[in-house]
């Protein structure tokens, strides 16, 4: 997988604002599966799966987030759980308990809640927050990029300077070399 970023521009304060409860919103679903394995027992990721399904019903603000960036919440606090039960069959001396997440920079959407203008000069995010249209600022290879490869996910990333989108490709990478296998 390939990653390509660029600035989120040209937007105005609510737009913003509406990024930011995205990204909230992104951290609770995170969190409250953390939680579901912390009080549960036996909590594996289809379980994890159908509480953001269970969540979306309950609060009317984590519906509003789409339910592939729900999920991709869910997978971020399963990887999070099955690396520390990795590292504790590993038996690495930090295993890293899986904590709740304060400070939350970042959402994630897969494939629907963003549409990408044929140009690839500007994004329109059209999930129930509807943050809007924003354009984007990048280079010429990463433009190349949005062009040619297909897209698997978009995550939204605030910064001290600004909103980034980090656009994630499906592409295997290979390394041309002599390899002598030493």
């Amino acid at each position: 997988m390939i990653v390509r970023e660029t600035k989120l521009l040209n937007g105005s304060k609510s737009q913003y604002e509406r990024l930011d409860e995205a990204i909230r919103t992104a951290q609770f679903i995170r969190n409250k599966a953390v939680r579901l394995w912390r009080d549960e027992r036996d909590v594996d990721k289809s379980r994890i799966s159908r509480l953001c399904k269970e969540l979306a019903k309950e609060f009317s603000f984590a519906k509003k987030l789409n339910s592939m960036a729900r999920q991709a919440s869910g997978e971020r606090a399963w990887n999070s759980i099955s690396s520390f039960y990795r590292r504790c069959r590993e038996g690495t001396k930090k295993k890293g308990y899986p904590q709740f997440k304060k400070h939350c920079r970042s959402v994630e959407y897969k494939t629907t809640g963003w549409k990408l203008s044929s140009d690839c000069r500007s994004i329109n995010f059209t999930d129930g927050f509807k943050a809007g249209k924003f354009s984007l600022f990048c280079n010429l290879d990463v433009r190349k990029d949005l062009l040619t490869l297909k897209i698997n996910r978009v995550r939204v990333v605030r910064r001290a300077d600004g909103y980034y989108a980090q656009f994630c490709f499906d592409a295997n990478r290979s390394e041309p070399g002599d390899y002598t296998g030493k």
